[in-house]
This record gives structure tokens, C-alpha cells and sequence, in this order.
């Protein structure tokens, strides 16, 4: 067993891995959001364009355990955290280029830009699931919900931070303004992620020894052991259903209070950062009090993804019924349950990951954490653009907004009751296990 695991991370060292998630929020904030509305608004591309390419990083990632299965069988993580960073920010910097080449050339524009998001797709995936893999091996299990709260809290401020700087320095806009501020912020989040892993590994975990690197089974085995595992596979099932629910109305919640509710531009994005906040609390609220009752209970972390799920399951449900009611209804407090209710459940998932990560007979934390990683980019790239096209075409079907938001948001609704249920049986799972192993 490693120092890490015995002695587990301190707080320092677990903000220090925060500062990763918040380089990583803060390259991809630039990708995924300014360049978005770059494409979409000042040179007046299709939005099909940005959003398929959004889909296309979310579709390398599906590569997450291979590049975890390399973390595990490497004598370190921190070169896989470091060089996907490099490659995230190389990545961000491609893909303005290409964004402004796009109007001149489509074709050498896109091309790049197809490059650029797939180098940041393997960024995002390789320092993403390293850095989830060195966190879960060196958490002590009482402190994994905290932990998961304060380096997802971190990502979150990274992107906030990000976003304020780049809407501050952009205007007036030109492609000139644009290269400068994107090099700024994305060897900015490099230089930070770099400096917060420096000979940070070497100080809480030992490096693997030759027998250990040589015994890791092969990447084919490790995917059968844990597909072999009802546990892991039962979670990595909850972990799609779930993250599928909780990404359908991203793109869908600012339109739905526009169209139905007749809010102007500034109120819509109120109304979405008042649920951003609702999910910061969500998240304090999962990672205090799923601290504080660790180890009281063998499955408590699995039981805030129940009561997470289920919240948000209600509150989607209420905005199913808000569709019809119109104005009139508590819109405010509704999305505001939203949040923290998915604050709850994402932060409390994260822990209950971290959990599983290191329960294998012979698979390590990297290519587990991959498998969920890339459920979880399944589920993401799935849910935005199955969210945007199920109102778009039941608008058309309906002839109303109203009932074509309704609809969707109850689909949203029932993933997350089915998410509840998924993460029960986990739950049982878990209780069946720990009775086998004391028995044993």
C-alpha cells in the first residue's frame, strides 16, 4: 500500500488537485463557450458547427480508460496530468486559429478545428482521469465527498473566473483581441495546473515498483474484470442515466424562460446563474455533510446520490408543470432546487467513484475512473444535443412551446427517478458485498 493510502491527502494537497480541475474548466470554458458564441454570433456559422464539434471532444474522450489503463501502468500520474494539460492548452490555442480561419477558408478551418478539439477531447481526458485516479487513491474515505465538493467547487470557480476575464478584455472585439486574451487565459490555467502538481506525487504516494507495473493485467483484462463486477458495472449504468438527465437542460433552460416566460436576455442569464449557485451549495452541502457521516454507514454516499437523484427528479418535474402554468409560477425557487439538488447528487457521485476506484482485485484507479469518465462524455455529448433537437422537434410536432418544454423536461424527470432507483440497487449491491466480505 502506498503512503497516499495510508496516510491519505492533506487539505492542501487536495486543493492543489483543484487547481488542476480549475486549469481544466477554465481551457474548456474558452473551447466550448467563447468560441461557441464567436462562431456563432460574430462571424454567423451554422451552430451546428460549434456543437458538433463540442460532440466530437466529448467522443474522443471515449478513449478515457485506455489513457487511464497508461496512467496506471506508468511509474507516475503527474506526466499524464502535465502532458494532457499541454495538450489542452495547445489544443484551445488550434482552435482559434481556426475559428478565425473559418470565414476566409471552411475547409482549412474546419479541418483544424477538428484537430483542435480532438487535441482537447485527449487533454480533458488524460489530465482529467489521471487526476481523478491520484485523488481517489490518496483520499482517506472519510474525506472523499469533501474532497470531491472542493475540487469540483474549484473547476466551477475556474470557469466563472475564466469567463469574467475573457467578457472583460474582449470588447471591443477583433481577431487580434481574441488570440491575445485566449493565449492568455490558456498558458495562464497551464502554467497554474503545472506548478500545483510540482512534486506533489512524490510527497503522498510511493512510485510503483517494478512487480506492481508488470503484474497490471492487460487493457482487455482490466475492462473485463470490471465489467465482470456488478458494482462497477451497476454504477457505470447509474453513471450514464444520471449524467444523461443532468445534461438535457443545459442547453434548453435559458430558451424555455425566453419562450415561456418571456424573460429578456439579462434575466434568462440570471435565472441560469441562480441555478449555478443552487449547485455550488449542493455541492458544500453533499461534501460537508457526506464527510461528516463517513464510515457511520457502508453505503452513505451512495444514499446523497439517492436523495440528489431523486430531488432533481421533483424539481424537473415541477418545471414540466411550470411549462403549462406559465408565468405565475415560482420559476426562481423551482431552478434554484434544481441546482442544489444537482449539486448534491454530482458531488456525492464523484465521492462514491472515488470509492470504487480502488476496490479491484487487480485493476487500479486509472482505467476505472476512465470508464466512468468516459460514460460520463457519452452522456454529456448525448444529452445537449438529445435536449436542443427533442424541444426543436416537438415544438414542430406540438405547435407550442409550452407543451414541447413540458415534454422534455419530463423525459428529464423520469431519467432521474430511474437514476434513483439505479443508485438503490447500487446501494444493496454495496450492503450485499460488505456482508459477503465480513462473513468471509
Amino acid at each position: 500500500m502506498s503512503s497516499a493510502s495510508a496516510t491519505g491527502f492533506g487539505w492542501i494537497a487536495i486543493v492543489r488537485l483543484g487547481l488542476v480541475q480549475a486549469a481544466i474548466g477554465a481551457i474548456v470554458m474558452l473551447a466550448t463557450s467563447l468560441l461557441n458564441r464567436v462562431m456563432v454570433v460574430e462571424y454567423a456559422l451554422a451552430a451546428a458547427i460549434p456543437a458538433g464539434l463540442v460532440a466530437w471532444h466529448y467522443a474522443v474522450q471515449l478513449a478515457r480508460p485506455l489513457w487511464g489503463h497508461g496512467s496506471d501502468r506508468g511509474r507516475k500520474r503527474t506526466p499524464w496530468i502535465g502532458g494532457g494539460m499541454a495538450v489542452l492548452a495547445g489544443g484551445a490555442l488550434l482552435a482559434v486559429r481556426a475559428t478565425t480561419l473559418m470565414p476566409q477558408s471552411a475547409l482549412l478551418g474546419g479541418a483544424l478545428a477538428v484537430a483542435a478539439f480532438a487535441m482537447i477531447g485527449f487533454g480533458v481526458g488524460a489530465a482529467g482521469t489521471s487526476m481523478l485516479a491520484l485523488l481517489a487513491s490518496g483520499v482517506r474515505p472519510e474525506r472523499r465527498a469533501a474532497a470531491a465538493a472542493v475540487t469540483w467547487t474549484m473547476m466551477i470557480a475556474g470557469i466563472v473566473i475564466a469567463a469574467g476575464v475573457a467578457g472583460a478584455m474582449l470588447d471591443p472585439f477583433s481577431e487580434a483581441r481574441l488570440a491575445t486574451v485566449a493565449s492568455s487565459i490558456a498558458l495562464a490555467a497551464l502554467g497554474i495546473a503545472l506548478i500545483a502538481i510540482w512534486r506533489l506525487e512524490p510527497a503522498t504516494s510511493v512510485d510503483f515498483s517494478e512487480k506492481q507495473r508488470h503484474d497490471a493485467p492487460g487493457f482487455a483484462e482490466a475492462l473485463r474484470e470490471i465489467m465482470q463486477e456488478t458494482a462497477a458495472r451497476r454504477f457505470t449504468v447509474l453513471i450514464f442515466v444520471s449524467m444523461l438527465a443532468y445534461s438535457m437542460q443545459d442547453l434548453i433552460l435559458e430558451p424555455f424562460a425566453g419562450l415561456v416566460f418571456a424573460m429578456t436576455p439579462g434575466e434568462s442569464t440570471s435565472l441560469s446563474g441562480l441555478q449555478h449557485g443552487g449547485v455550488l451549495i449542493g455541492m458544500i452541502v453533499a461534501g460537508v455533510g457526506g464527510s461528516a457521516f463517513a464510515g457511520r454507514l457502508p453505503t452513505d454516499l451512495r444514499l446523497w446520490i439517492v436523495a440528489g437523484c431523486t430531488g432533481s427528479g421533483l424539481a424537473l418535474a415541477g418545471l414540466a408543470m411550470a411549462a403549462v402554468a406559465g408565468p405565475g409560477w415560482p420559476l426562481t425557487a423551482n431552478v434554484f432546487a434544481l441546482g442544489f439538488c444537482n449539486g448534491v447528487f454530482a458531488v456525492s457521485a464523484i465521492g462514491a467513484m472515488m470509492g470504487l476506484a480502488g476496490a479491484g482485485e487487480k485493476t487500479r484507479e486509472g482505467v476505472r475512473m476512465g470508464v466512468w469518465g468516459a460514460a460520463q462524455a457519452i452522456a454529456f455529448g448525448l444529452g445537449g444535443l438529445t435536449g436542443a433537437l427533442g424541444v426543436d422537434i416537438a415544438r414542430r410536432v406540438a405547435g407550442q412551446d409550452g407543451a414541447a418544454f413540458q415534454l422534455i423536461f419530463a423525459i428529464e424527470a423520469c431519467l432521474f427517478i430511474l437514476a434513483a432507483v439505479l443508485a438503490v440497487q447500487a446501494t444493496v449491491g454495496a450492503q450485499h458485498t460488505s456482508r459477503g466480505v465480513a462473513r468471509a
